[in-house]
């Protein structure tokens, strides 16, 4: 499998991969690959445990039904949502997902549909309070993995590490497409990463050897920002890993991981394309 380890976040500092870096328990790891890889990827990071079986979903809003309703053919699934009416829309709906109606923070309700049994546990509701309670008394009840959607994006700094798994802000994802409008230079896509502490972009290269900054050189030989690395080329529906010999041609797509965004303004100017370079 081609792969390559783009960032490496160790207890919050960022560590640029180089031949020699070996990986550590614990260590946020930032990696790109072909989509029909990352299966093969993700079984060498992750430690060998059981599957995932058992799924637990808090919230039968629009997220919890589309998840249930992706996953349920291969997953055991539960629902848990307040309002009788939506938990009546959600059972006729839903082929196989188990739907109750009743609170996530209901001690007794989670007891007694056997949470510590529960592979992951999902707290999906709008109501960030809601999530993180239901998902601190799931992991003490006993769920092997606690995720929970946090709309404020200033509380996933304070949940996640903790007791809870896994936060996630729908709205950094958001300033992802946001920033991809405002971003200088070819920029076509902007993921925010961390909660915004650091950036994957797609950006394309156009021009030529002349008038632009990258087209027709190794990669090991473009003066990137600190704290920058290319992930891999797209060229013509084709993912290229990239490596310090790969060069890359007009047209090119190219994956970057900034790891300080203060470098932002400096991966822009790199694929802005000037009159000529003599």
């Amino acid at each position: 499998v081609d792969t390559r380890v783009a960032a490496i976040f160790r207890r919050d500092r960022p560590i640029l991969p180089r031949g020699d870096t070996v990986i550590e328990a614990d260590d946020e790891v930032f990696f790109i690959a072909a989509r029909e890889d990352i299966r093969a990827v993700m079984s060498e990071l992750r430690r060998v445990d059981q599957s995932n079986k058992r799924v637990v979903i808090a919230g039968g809003g629009q997220i919890g039904e589309r998840l249930a309703e992706a996953i349920e053919s291969r997953y055991q699934v539960k629902i848990i949502e307040m309002n009788p009416a939506r938990c009546r829309y959600l059972s006729d709906t839903l082929d196989s997902t188990v739907v109750l109606q009743g609170s996530a923070s209901d001690r007794d309700l989670m007891l007694e549909e056997n949470i510590a049994q529960a592979d992951i546990f999902l707290a999906l509701t709008n109501d960030d309070e809601a999530n993180i309670m239901s998902s601190l008394l799931a992991k003490r009840l006993g769920a092997r993995k606690v995720m929970t959607i946090i709309n404020n994006p200033a509380y996933v700094d304070l949940v996640q590490g903790g007791e809870i798994d896994i936060a996630l802000s729908p709205q950094l994802a958001t300033i992802g497409t946001l920033l991809a409008h405002v971003r200088r230079g070819d920029i076509v896509s902007v993921h925010s990463l961390r909660r915004g502490a650091a950036e994957a972009i797609e950006a394309i290269a156009h021009g030529d050897a002349r008038s632009s900054k990258v087209i027709g050189k190794p990669i090991e030989t473009i003066d990137l920002p600190p704290g920058t690395t290319i992930g891999a080329i797209i060229r013509d529906d084709q993912v290229i890993i990239a490596h310090s010999d790969t060069v890359i041609e007009a047209g090119d797509h190219v994956i970057l991981f900034v790891v300080d965004k203060k470098y932002i303004r400096d991966v822009e100017k790199l694929f802005h394309v000037g009159l000529s370079f003599f």
